[in-house]
This record gives C-alpha cells, sequence and structure tokens, in this order.
C-alpha cells in the first residue's frame, strides 16, 4: 500500500466532494473545529440537542463524538445520534476526551462504547490505554503516560472494538488491529494551543465522510494536523507566539496541497 499515495486522493476526493459533518463537540472548541474543518474544505454542523440530532445525522456525511465538556443533557444526543449513524452506516468518530480523569467520564466512556459502534477512536496515549483497562495518569484532559508500548495497546483496542485506533503524540500510531503506521509529523507548539486534539480528531471526522477506509482516513487526518502544524510553526518570526501561530495552523489546513503531503507526508507503515 502506498499510503501517501491514498492520502493525497483522500484529500483531492474530500475538497471535490465538501462532506457534511455532524460534531456533538464540547464547548472550548467548538468554533476551532468547525474552522478546520471548514479550511480542510468539509462542511461542519454542530448540532448537540437532543430533539434534532437523529434527523441531523441523517442527512451528515460522518458524525463526531467529543466528550471533552460533558453534560447529561449531550451524553444522551450522542447515544442516540450515534446509534442513528449506525443504522445508516454513517461513520462515527469518537474523542473520549479526558477518559481517566474522574469516575463519571470513564462511565460515560463505557457507555458510549457499549451503545455506539465507532469507525475510528482517536486519542492521546492516557486515554487510549483507560479504554484499554490499563492504570494510567492524567491531568485533567491531558496525557502524562509515556509512549512505552503504544503499538500493542492500539492494536489491542483496535482489534476488541473492532475498529482504527489513532493514537497522537510524539509519535502518531494509526491501526486497524492489524495494519499499523507511524506519522512523525508535528510539532511541540501544538500541545500549547487548546483545543489542536479536538480539532485532529474533526479533521479524521472530515475525512470519514469521503473515504470508505477508515484506515486511510485516520491517518490522512492525523497527519494533516501534524503536518500543519509543522508549516505554521516555520513561519513564526521574533516575538510571535501561539497566538499567531493558531491563526497560520488555519491557514495551513486550508492552504494544504497534494505536493507538500508528498514531500514532506512521514508516514511510515510498520506492519
Amino acid at each position: 500500500m502506498d499510503i501517501i499515495k491514498e492520502c493525497v486522493e483522500a484529500l483531492k476526493e474530500l475538497k471535490e466532494r465538501r462532506p457534511l459533518v455532524h460534531n456533538i463537540t464540547n464547548y472550548v472548541t467548538v468554533n476551532d473545529c468547525a474552522n478546520i474543518i471548514l479550511a480542510l474544505g468539509g462542511s461542519p454542523v454542530m448540532a448537540d440537542d437532543i430533539s434534532e440530532v437523529e434527523d441531523m445525522v441523517a442527512i451528515a456525511s460522518s458524525l463526531v463524538i467529543n466528550m471533552g465538556t460533558l453534560s447529561e443533557r449531550t451524553v444522551g444526543s450522542m447515544i442516540k445520534a450515534g446509534k442513528r449513524a449506525n443504522q445508516l452506516h454513517i461513520p462515527v468518530i469518537f474523542d473520549p476526551v479526558g477518559v481517566g480523569a474522574t469516575p463519571y467520564r470513564n462511565k460515560v466512556a463505557q457507555t458510549l462504547l457499549n451503545e455506539i459502534h465507532f469507525a475510528v477512536i482517536r486519542g492521546n496515549m492516557s486515554e487510549i490505554k483507560c479504554l484499554n483497562g490499563l492504570n494510567v495518569q492524567t491531568k485533567g484532559v491531558d496525557s502524562v503516560t509515556d509512549e512505552t508500548g503504544g503499538v500493542e495497546v492500539a492494536k489491542d483496542l483496535a482489534a476488541r472494538m473492532n475498529c482504527v485506533a489513532a493514537v497522537t503524540g510524539k509519535t502518531d500510531i494509526i491501526t486497524n488491529g492489524k495494519a499499523v503506521c507511524s506519522i512523525a509529523n508535528g510539532h511541540p507548539i501544538l500541545a500549547h494551543v487548546t483545543g489542536t486534539g479536538c480539532m485532529a480528531t474533526a479533521l479524521v471526522g472530515t475525512y470519514c465522510g469521503v473515504v470508505a477506509d477508515s484506515f486511510i482516513a485516520a491517518a490522512a487526518g492525523v497527519m494533516t494536523m501534524g503536518l500543519a502544524g509543522e508549516l505554521a510553526q516555520r513561519t513564526l518570526q521574533d516575538k510571535e507566539g501561539i497566538g499567531t501561530f493558531r491563526v497560520r495552523l488555519f491557514d495551513s489546513v486550508y492552504n494544504l496541497g497534494e505536493d507538500t503531503i508528498r514531500k514532506e507526508g512521514r508516514i511510515k507503515l510498520l506492519a
């Protein structure tokens, strides 16, 4: 498999089809997630009221569920939308933000996993290990767990949940339980901007709206975020910081082209 070629084709398809991406996400990053989807070429809708989520997801190309800011109201909407998406064979992408931080968050994550089949689960190493039943340390919604054994942990989760597991960190890992790839794009400054993980999940959801193979969609989405982070950081001048970087991150996603992916996408198939 030429995974770079597959990512290029995915971007081309996305730009042509402009998928509608339904997001039930958190209020801290909702605007950034909407804008990053627009920058890539998708069309976002941020509808979370239980009275309309089934109707909204029925016209969408994909559904992104993000549990960053949980409430009983939105959990009900997540379950209802996710079940409807499953019935209609619309891919559902899960971002288990902060799982492991509190018993309530753990309970909600498990409920969602029991009720909904997810095409992709995207999280940091702490979140993915927690979903796999391992003891981890978290700091709020941030990972403080090292990446040791990350490939096996991701493969185990993907095989058990019959999904693609996407673990983002210093080196990103994407697996469907059999095929595995690593992605070396990215820059440490991404961790200093709120919502870059949520935005990466939104990008994965956008690719899932046009790409049947969730493994390719997840790889393309995660690589897009990492590569855009690199490109944005390179433009920073003296005395410019995370505010300028954040704006240029959107610009870098918006301007991302096929040649840049071919030249600078650092994706390696491990299995």
